[in-house]
This record gives structure tokens, C-alpha cells and sequence, in this order.
């Protein structure tokens, strides 16, 4: 019994070592990655690609933007800031690399138009509104009562 015993602990302790291994690799596949996890991977996101048009960088399948996103990646390894790497991008291929406009310029009415549309609709509809829930219309007069006719449904109903 106590051999079984003894087998199950050199067992478990195998088992341990190797969950523990296991670990280990997992942490330095992960430190190995870290680099590229910082800004350039934001960067490339928030970038349209300027070899396939509607796609972001990160979606673009061509081997241009492989070497683009290679390039934004080594210029963060080698301590380039993110604003002087975005500043060389934007003056090779221009605004169209943004998802959205700059809120300045004319890039401002891209805000300021959908804003004011929704606005001005929101008005049109509470006018609306307050034009259709006017005062309830009055009841119709109540009709004349006829004497004769109160004392034949008097006179029915009582005989029932």
C-alpha cells in the first residue's frame, strides 16, 4: 500500500514539473511578444491601409502592408515616438491613412452636419408632437331627454 502511495507522489511531483514547464514556456512566449504589444499594434489599428482600400492595416492581406506594419514595429523598438512615426506616415500617403477625420478644418463638419441633422430632426418631431396632442376634443352634447319616453322605460322595466 505504501509503494502505491509512494508511486502516486512521484507521479503527481512528475505532473507538477511538467504544469510548471508548461508555464514557463507560456511566459516566454508571452515576454517575447510584449514588444510588439505596445503602440505599434494600436497604431496599426487605427490606421487605414493604403494598398487595400475600406480595410485597416491590420486587415489589408498584401505583402506591402506586412512590410508596413514590420517597418511601424521596428521604428517602437528602436524608441522612434508614436507622433514622429504617425508625422512621416500621414506625409507619404496623406489623410487617407485616418478612419476618422480630425476635428478641425473640414474635417470638423464630419461632426458638427450629423450633430445638427439629428437636431434639427428632433425639433421637427417634438413640433410635432405637441401640434398632435392638443386639448381632447369636447364630449358631443348629450342629446334631449323626452319625458314620455323616461316614463315608457320606467313603466317596461318595472314590469319585469
Amino acid at each position: 500500500m505504501l509503494a502505491g502511495a509512494d508511486g502516486l507522489g512521484h507521479l503527481a511531483r512528475a505532473l507538477a514539473g511538467l504544469l510548471l514547464a508548461g508555464a514557463g514556456l507560456a511566459g516566454a512566449a508571452a515576454a517575447d511578444e510584449a514588444p510588439a504589444a505596445g503602440w505599434s499594434r494600436a497604431l496599426e489599428h487605427e490606421l487605414m491601409s493604403p494598398y487595400c482600400p475600406g480595410r485597416s492595416l491590420v486587415e489589408c492581406p498584401s505583402p506591402q502592408a506586412t512590410e508596413l506594419r514590420l517597418w511601424i514595429q521596428s521604428q517602437e523598438r528602436a524608441g522612434v515616438p508614436r507622433e514622429a512615426v504617425e508625422k512621416k506616415l500621414f506625409e507619404e500617403f496623406g489623410e487617407g491613412l485616418r478612419q476618422t477625420p480630425r476635428a478641425e478644418g473640414w474635417g470638423l463638419a464630419a461632426y458638427l452636419v450629423p450633430s445638427g441633422a439629428l437636431l434639427a430632426g428632433g425639433v421637427v418631431v417634438i413640433a410635432f408632437l405637441r401640434r398632435q396632442g392638443g386639448p381632447a376634443p369636447a364630449p358631443p352634447p348629450a342629446a334631449p331627454r323626452d319625458p314620455e319616453l323616461e316614463r315608457e322605460i320606467d313603466r317596461e322595466l318595472g314590469d319585469s
